[in-house]
């Protein structure tokens, strides 16, 4: 076997390695300023400083010098990368998930080190560096279960920046191989080094394998340009920075996918297996010469055996050679991972809709991250640019036929916006409504266009799907449209002066190092007046991505809570001063995300929120109405003073992927004592049951069994996105009723008017016998909010 030798360290590889020590200490410091760092939560920063320590551990576990230590490398790697991973999705997890699994990377790696230092003492070796590490990371696993009561923030930020100083004083302490011994490494670890023939063919491999490496990366920057092609033909391109950069970062994100596919799972999984191979192979080796050269030829079985034996020794070569220098770990880890990369990208569509393993949709991720810190600052300066000191009469829309004494309704329609058979199947539907008579006016809530809101994706998934709709169309944005600094949306539903005024004020905000200029401006513009021209779709009305329908003793405001559930200064103010008002009339409020969603409480997902929550509740809105959560959910929330409940209702079923939380929440769990959502369990997980594939089954088991712990149901819902019938799509009727004194929200899908029947629900509902086959209704008195 492979002897445990120190090998002499060149200078460079000590750069090398010193390098890598101060990069880990530098993310390990950065970490620590977590807590502090403005207007981002902590957990994905630190989760994505953790991803990039895993990947340097990882990449240098390759150069260390012995199989103990390169198998101690990778698991420690892929624990923080898991560790990682876990944080920049922690609001997918639940808390309590998130702490026990925090702290089970520090107990796994206590027990690793308590091993290897026992092994050590054992064989008389000094084992001070593994008792340190077994004590440290014990303190650890210790300091996480006590403080994370108290402080989940500073205990994910300290948690991480000592891991990540753990990878950096590993790599210190390391022993590393060298280059130029990698053949004759491989062959020793199979234990044929006293072997000549062996020891040849590795060393023609190895000189094989250095006169190939032009050949290797010539083909792999021809499957790269191929990869950029295929994201490209899928995704477009424009001269904005979504346009120029998403196909890019999914380009990216294959090469991120290739590495992981050859040194997340192909490399530590043949090192893991070495101890059973490397016997297997030294007797195989020993068979096959057991006849002279020229009867191992042809489809004799010595010919087949000594095939893969070669094969073997060849990968072990191209992996050590990884082992040893970076250059080479990144090509070889191309080679090896790419082909399977690109047959993902390329069969992808097949597969159907994924946040997990589409890099087109991972670059929609990028501009999540991007864009949540930027929302607030762009909103402020675009409505300042329109209205600089806006007031309770600001934004507000009188749309036909809406005053302060007639009958009227309107449409609400959530997340529309994938352009696939699950928007479409809605459209008669939509049509049939929103034509009635007394309909005066559509609004679409969140995520008016997936995945990037990109005004080139306008008119597959806005304009088509909506034409025949001849009343106006107001709309709030959605995190996704808020991707390309909400360009395609102001340039679709603002009226063209205030789109103009809105863009440049952004773009003055962004002090002008954006994509964007005031000719891309007035092209953008021109693009939007020319398909309302074309489809008739009357929209162009708003100045801010907020606004107010205000008649009589019925108020509508729509608030647009941006990516992070959060209202800049500006529009909490003019919140504020439309609440305040109008007190004592019917308020109903529509946002961008729900307080109740997915079967629990989400009010209190950020303070801005709560805040927001709280103000609804202390001026009396009845209704709080929102999309993001891709379905029909309604919520009573009892008042603690004895007032007026709070009617909240998800309204997002109306074209994107079904989420599943409510359905598939364990019974006694809900949030409030009377509730219904739309699909039932029943329905949606007899469609599931029947067209999940095989390979997705295991998961769809763990969802329905397990409800997806330590993830979430509603996490793990678009990996069951089956875009065929039946379809659980879903809107909202409003019936603005003053001759009876009442609000009415009819809800409807893809088959009519949904009826009590088709929902999962609390008991007692509906009140009255015999009710179940009637169509739903929820009916509020106008006067339900006066004091």
């Amino acid at each position: 076997m492979e002897p445990e030798v120190q090998p002499l360290l060149p200078t460079q590889l000590r750069r090398q390695q010193l390098l890598f020590t101060g990069l880990a200490v530098l993310l390990g410091s950065l970490s620590l300023l977590a807590p502090i760092w403005p207007d981002a939560p902590v957990e994905p920063r630190v989760g994505g400083l953790l991803l990039w320590a895993a990947i340097l551990e990882l990449v240098h576990g390759f150069r260390r010098a012995t199989p103990r230590e390169r198998r101690s490398a990778w698991l420690s790697g892929a624990l923080s990368l898991m560790l990682g991973i876990l944080l920049i999705n922690a609001g997918a997890f639940r808390t309590s998930a998130l702490v026990v699994f925090l702290a089970i990377t520090f107990a796994v790696d206590a027990l690793r080190h308590a091993a290897d230092g026992l092994k050590a003492w054992r064989k008389g070796h000094r084992s001070d560096a593994q008792a340190v590490s077994f004590v440290g990371n014990s303190a650890l696993f210790l300091f996480i279960i006590v403080l994370s009561p108290f402080t989940r923030e500073w205990t994910v930020a300290l948690a991480g920046a000592a891991r990540i100083f753990g990878i950096g004083f590993t790599i210190l302490r390391s022993r590393t191989g060298q280059l130029d011994q990698a053949s004759e490494d491989e062959v020793r670890s199979i234990g044929m080094g006293d072997d000549v023939e062996v020891m040849a063919e590795g060393q023609r491999m190895e000189d094989e394998e250095a006169a190939r490496a032009p050949i290797d990366r010539r083909w792999i920057i021809s499957l790269v340009l191929i990869l950029f092609a295929i994201h490209l033909g899928r995704m477009g391109l424009d001269r904005t920075a979504l346009g120029i950069l998403s196909p890019f970062i999914a380009v990216v994100g294959d090469l991120a996918i290739a590495l992981i596919i050859a040194y997340g799972v192909l490399a530590p999984l043949r090192a893991l297996l070495r101890d059973v191979s490397a016997p297997i192979e030294h007797a195989g080796w020993r068979w096959v010469q057991q006849v002279p050269a020229e009867r191992r030829k042809g489809l004799r079985p010595r010919a087949v055996i000594r095939a893969w034996l070669l094969h073997r020794l060849r990968t072990g070569i191209r992996l050590r050679k990884a082992s040893y220098s970076l250059r080479t770990a990144l090509r070889n880890g191309l080679q090896i991972g790419l082909p399977f990369s690109a047959v993902l990208a390329a069969t992808m569509p097949v597969w159907g809709m994924s946040w997990y393993f589409d890099t087109e949709n991972w670059a929609a991720g990028i501009w999540d991250s991007w864009a949540a810190s930027h929302t607030d600052t762009w909103r402020e300066a675009m409505v300042k640019a329109v209205e600089p000191a806006p007031t309770a009469a600001s934004f507000s829309l009188a749309p036909e036929g809406v005053n302060d004494t007639a009958d009227f309704r309107f449409v609400i329609i959530g997340d529309p916006g994938e352009g696939d058979p699950s928007q479409w199947v809605l459209k008669d539907r939509i049509l049939a409504v929103v034509e009635k008579p007394d309909v005066r006016f559509v609004v679409i809530s969140s995520d008016v266009i997936y995945p990037t809101g990109a005004l080139r994706d306008y008119e597959r998934k806005f304009w088509l799907p909506f034409k025949g709709v001849t009343k106006p169309v107001y709309a709030i944005p959605g995190n996704h449209d808020w991707y390309d600094a909400l360009e395609g949306f102001a340039a679709t539903f603002y009226t063209p002066d205030a789109a103009l005024k809105a863009m440049l004020g952004r773009i003055n905000s962004d002090h002008r190092l954006t994509t964007t200029n005031g000719e891309k401006v007035q092209r953008s513009l021109i693009e939007a007046a020319r398909l309302r021209d074309l489809y008739h779709i009357p929209t162009g009305f708003q100045q801010a991505p907020f606004f107010q329908v205000r008649c009589g003793d019925f108020v509508f405001i729509a608030i647009d809570t941006g990516v992070l559930r959060r209202l800049d200064p500006v529009q909490l103010q003019w919140v504020k001063q439309v609440l305040e008002e109008n007190r004592g009339r019917f308020i109903f409020a529509l946002l961008g995300h729900p307080f109740y969603a997915a079967g629990e409480f989400q009010g209190d997902m950020t303070p801005e929120f709560t805040e927001l929550h709280k103000l609804l509740k202390d001026h009396n809105v009845t209704i709080a109405m929102a999309g993001d959560t891709h379905d029909l959910e309604h919520y009573v929330e009892p008042d603690s003073a004895g007032g007026p409940p709070m009617q909240h209702f998800v309204n997002g079923g109306g074209g994107a992927y079904l989420s599943l939380g409510a359905a598939l929440a364990p019974e006694g769990s809900m949030p409030t004592t009377t509730f219904a959502h739309y699909p039932a369990r029943g329905p949606i997980t007899a469609k599931i049951d029947a067209l999940t594939p095989w390979y997705k089954r295991p998961a769809w088991v763990w969802t329905t069994k397990y409800n997806g712990w330590p993830f979430s149901a509603e996490w793990l819902s678009a990996a069951f996105d089956h875009n065929q019938a039946p379809f659980f799509q879903s809107f909202i009727e409003v019936v603005v009723e003053r001759s009876t004194g009442m609000v009415r929200l009819i809800p409807h899908g893809v088959d009519g008017p949904l009826k009590w029947s088709d929902f999962g629900r609390s008991p007692g509902l509906p009140a009255q016998e015999g009710e179940l086959e009637l169509p739903a209704e929820w009916a509020f008195p106008l006067t339900t909010a006066a004091k």
